[in-house]
């Protein structure tokens, strides 16, 4: 359980480096528990890779890394690395290729079309690979990103009075590069895909407490974040 590591890193540091360095070293770890070997020659894709923390965390296990993101922006060290130039709402997945193990962190939520993503992510796997999927779903605590909880007021009505009361801009306009997304509602997606199977479920940053996203409605406000391992049938 790293949530208290993460509020008490945002609150003196904000989302610094080494807040989302934290993020990604949990999230290895978790997957690892669920029995994935991470291990040299694994094929290993940083799907929305932002600078490439996440996959970053990989490259010490001697894993093969590819990044993509819709633009280049890998912290200087890593610009070696194979990088795709990937809009995941528009372009053709098949240009990424097939991967053993796909991590896509904190991007669903940012998709137009999150269900096309679902359907199309098991192209990017052989049989036997493994997605991790993890997002802010738009009801949890955090679901409006840097101007929450006012989201809980509604998509642009707690936007608008988020910035009316702090003289700030949001770096996120719901509908436009902020989507409300639902755990239950992936969930269903994923179940509905013949060949995605469910490995386990869990709120990202407490997965001690995975029973809770088998309660419906209390899921969508008691997770932070929802982490999702699939694996392809």
């Amino acid at each position: 359980m790293i949530i208290h590591q993460l509020i008490a890193r945002h609150l003196k540091h904000r989302d610094d480096a080494e807040f989302y360095v934290l993020q990604a070293q949990d999230a290895l770890q978790w997957i690892e528990r669920q029995g994935v070997a991470i291990q040299p020659g694994l094929r290993v894709l940083d799907l929305g890779c932002g600078h490439g923390i996440f996959g970053n965390e990989f490259l010490p296990r001697g894993c093969d890394m590819t990044y993509a993101d819709a633009a280049n922006i890998l912290k200087p060290e890593l610009r070696q690395h194979r990088f795709v130039e990937m809009n995941l709402d528009t372009d053709d997945y098949a240009k990424l290729g097939r991967h053993d193990l796909v991590i896509c962190s904190n991007v669903l939520e940012h998709l137009a079309k999150p269900r096309q993503f679902i359907d199309r992510a098991a192209g990017l796997l052989p049989t036997g690979g493994h997605l991790y999927l993890s997002w802010t779903n738009w009801l949890s605590p955090w679901g409006g990103h840097d101007f929450s909880p006012f989201h809980y007021l509604g998509a642009r009505r707690g936007v608008a009075l988020w910035s009316r009361l702090t003289g700030r801009k949001s770096d996120h306009t719901v509908f436009t590069n902020l989507f409300p997304t639902y755990i239950g509602e992936v969930l269903r997606w994923v179940r509905a895909n013949p060949d995605l199977q469910l490995v386990k479920a869990a709120p990202r940053y407490y997965p001690e407490l995975a029973f809770l996203l088998n309660i419906p409605v209390a899921r969508e406000f008691l997770a932070w974040n929802c982490a999702l391992l699939l694996r392809r049938r």
